[in-house]
């Protein structure tokens, strides 16, 4: 038996989830222990967390009664949806993403309010729809129901945590550092030189480290009834495309320019989501200020005394980063 408070974490196989169970295994001050949740506890990834020390048990966002035995005798709980998942054509016929994470949340909310969870954090995102309102600047989806779904569908689902009663902190994140390395990083162009074409025209966007929102929800639970009712608003760093590119030319040892897609010829290229993805770029650059503003990162320093700037991310991903560079 341990007197420690348990943490349930949703998603502990990812990046959030995964983050908060690393930060919690390795917390010096060994205040909290670990449940984390996974749908399948067999695999790789889980049978490593057994042997770092979390309780592993099989929950799906989908199901739940299976959530509702998780969140059994814990003091927390961490819930974080996965938009991006992998989905069978099945299931993108049933419901749309949006659908799906509405659904999770509320089983999710429910499931923490009949097993008495003493303080949620929720991972969500601003809903863009306050920002956009019903202009056709730019295109609706879902049949006209949100503006970047992956946002909207969160910010949506905030007024279910609130709905129920769950004492909830709203922890709202944003652009991943990581993205740098996985499609939005430099290119190098015809001529030869790198060019970092992320459509935020002159405004500063807002980044983190992935493995920093599970550090800062660590320091959310330490304090735990000061951020209930609570948004708490994150970020490593705000940069502008000019300022990402200097980072980038450094760590490259070569320059990397500024040459920034505009929304509307993002939304014209060829993959799925290049619409959602240009509307976002859209609505961070647009509304930049208050984004940037709302994300204290005094604060966040505080609630995680390791967080990480974009340089300090870069050194430590130089080599990644570099592969990604043909």
């Amino acid at each position: 038996m341990t007197d420690k408070k348990l943490i349930a974490v949703v998603g502990a196989t990812g990046s959030q989830g995964g983050g908060l169970v690393q930060a919690i295994l390795a917390d010096a001050e060994q205040r909290f222990a670990v449940r984390a949740l996974t749908r399948d506890a067999q695999s790789a990834k889980s049978r490593a967390l057994t042997a770092a020390g979390a309780e592993v048990v099989e929950a799906d966002l989908d199901d739940e009664a299976s959530l509702r035995k998780a969140f059994d005798g814990v003091h927390g709980a961490f819930v974080v949806t996965n938009y991006w998942v992998e989905r069978t054509p099945a299931e993108e016929a049933a419901r749309t993403r949006a659908e799906m994470e509405l659904e999770q949340a509320d089983n999710a909310a429910r499931a923490a309010k009949d097993a008495g969870v003493e303080h949620v954090i929720w991972s969500t995102l601003e809903d863009t729809r306050d920002h956009f309102g019903e202009t056709d600047r730019v295109p609706s989806l879902d049949d006209g129901k949100y503006k970047v779904p992956h946002f909207d569908a969160k910010g949506e689902a905030n007024e279910l945590f609130t709905k129920y009663g769950v004492p909830t902190t709203f922890l709202q994140t944003t652009f991943y550092f990581e993205a740098i390395k996985q499609g939005m990083g430099p290119v190098r162009g015809e001529d030869g030189k790198l060019v970092l074409t992320l459509p935020m025209a002159d405004q500063p966007l807002s980044g983190i480290a992935a493995e920093d929102i599970g550090k800062t929800a660590l320091g959310i639970f330490k304090r735990g009834p000061e951020f209930i009712g609570k948004t708490v608003s994150i970020a490593g760093d705000h940069l502008t495309g000019t300022e990402y590119a200097a980072a980038l030319s450094t760590v490259l040892g070569e320059p990397v320019e500024y040459q920034p897609h505009t929304w509307d010829d993002f939304r014209g290229f060829a993959f799925p989501m290049a619409v959602e993805m240009a509307n976002m770029f859209q609505y961070y650059a647009e509304d930049s200020a208050r984004f940037t503003g709302d994300r204290d990162l005094d604060l966040v320093r505080e609630l995680n005394p390791d967080l990480q700037s974009f340089e300090t991310w870069l050194k430590l991903h130089a080599d990644e980063v570099k592969s990604t560079v043909s």
